[in-house]
């Protein structure tokens, strides 16, 4: 009988008497052609649309090589592992510039290889219609801890949607994928408690607008900074208000940092108190003042004071026709007579003013007296029925009547 090769690696199974005087040449080749099956190998594709990848019968062939590097090329290639009897494990390394498709058989369609790329395949043997490639790294369950010590992968491709992360039983957590690219970061934690998501980037942490840095977020001796990185470009805090977005409010980048708020600014103030700078230039609570207290200013700071004499500290109430002392200066003179009445200035009131108040359905008359004036006037002035207003004598500037 003659020879035969019906065996995976396609070594010469002698037959009985066969290969006499060369058995032991037959079986130290059978013995390198096992050798080879576990090595490297290297060979070049066709610049086709297909290729076959024959194992030899009884010879060396680097086909066989268990890690197999396949160069050449230069187009989408098919490539058929023949004959399409063989069972066999390999590592397949595409190092040519297109995807190398590889299949045995009719049907089905092949495990691809994109260029650049290694996959471990292994074909099943069975034959020219109904032989099947597979993919032997797919679904693969690594228990245990994955060590890759001093590697350094350039880019990573997953080809699924979700990554799942176990810290420790009921603490997960997932990365997800979803259309258009949404990206979603999820964490489960067993105590309903803990678990959030922390960013600790070794510098800062940028939100980019297509290939633009618009935004930076960092940390400066303990103080959180948010940075609008464009030249001019405001920061926009934007809310929904009903169905209807809103710019709640806008920081002015171009301006010096102005910020304008769209709503009513409130601060947590008691009542009666007032929000003015202090002497660090910063905003403080100003108490509410005292009953009948005026607010005053020193040319530095605001602060209440009495009113006295300062403004109506008194009211004066007027019935018949009367003439007002220097004493009553500042004083509100309200007037409730039955009839037209003449109210009279002090004759030395130089600059003492009055507030009038005309509380009746009559004219009433201020009228000077001696040798002052009200704001320069020598004359009388009326007050119409119903009317308040603030008169200056000698040495004043203002004078107002409605």
């Amino acid at each position: 009988m003659a020879s035969s090769y019906d065996n995976d690696l396609r070594l010469n199974e002698m037959a009985t008497g066969d290969q006499s005087g060369a058995w032991g040449t037959v079986t130290n080749l059978n013995l390198e052609i096992i050798a080879e099956a576990f090595s490297y190998g290297t060979r070049a594709i066709a610049n086709a649309s297909t290729d076959n990848k024959t194992l030899a019968d009884g010879a060396l062939d680097a086909d066989r090589s268990m890690y197999l590097r396949l160069s050449g090329g230069g187009q989408a290639c098919t490539v058929t592992f023949l004959p399409a009897t063989i069972s066999k494990v390999w590592l397949i390394e595409n190092a040519t510039s297109a995807t190398l498709t590889m299949k045995q058989g009719s049907s089905p369609a092949g495990i691809a290889i994109p260029a650049g790329q290694v996959k471990m395949i292994a074909t099943d043997g069975g034959g020219s219609t109904n032989g099947v490639v597979y993919d032997l790294l797919t679904d693969v369950n690594m228990a245990g801890t994955t060590v890759m010590s001093a590697a350094t992968i350039d880019d990573v491709a997953i080809d699924g949607k979700v990554i799942t992360m176990t810290g420790s039983s009921g603490d997960t957590a997932t990365i997800t994928v979803a259309a258009d690219g949404a990206l979603e970061i999820a964490t489960t934690d067993a105590a309903a408690a803990a678990g959030h998501i922390t960013l600790k980037p070794d510098g800062s942490l940028f939100l980019n607008e297509g290939s633009t840095a618009v935004g930076e977020f960092k940390g400066v001796s303990s103080d959180l900074v948010i940075k609008s990185k464009v030249q001019d470009k405001d920061i926009l805090l934007k809310g929904d208000d009903g169905g209807t977005e809103i710019t709640a409010l806008s920081l002015d980048m171009s301006a010096g940092g102005n910020a304008l708020f769209s709503g009513t600014v409130t601060r947590d103030l008691t009542r009666g108190s007032l929000d003015v700078g202090n002497s660090s230039g910063v905003s403080a609570p100003l108490a509410a003042g005292g009953a009948d207290t005026v607010l005053t200013s020193n040319g530095t700071d605001i602060s209440w004071a009495a009113a006295g004499g300062a403004f109506a500290g008194a009211t004066v109430t007027v019935t018949a026709n009367t003439t007002l002392s220097a004493a009553q200066n500042g004083n509100l003179v309200n007037i409730a007579a039955t009839a037209e009445k003449i109210i009279s200035l002090p004759a030395a009131a130089a600059g003492a003013f009055y507030v009038f108040n005309n509380d009746t359905a009559h004219t009433m008359y201020i009228h000077p007296n001696g040798s002052n004036t009200i704001n320069g006037v020598t004359a009388s002035l009326s007050l119409a029925p119903e009317a308040s207003g603030i008169l200056a004598c000698v040495g004043q500037t203002q004078i107002g009547l409605p």
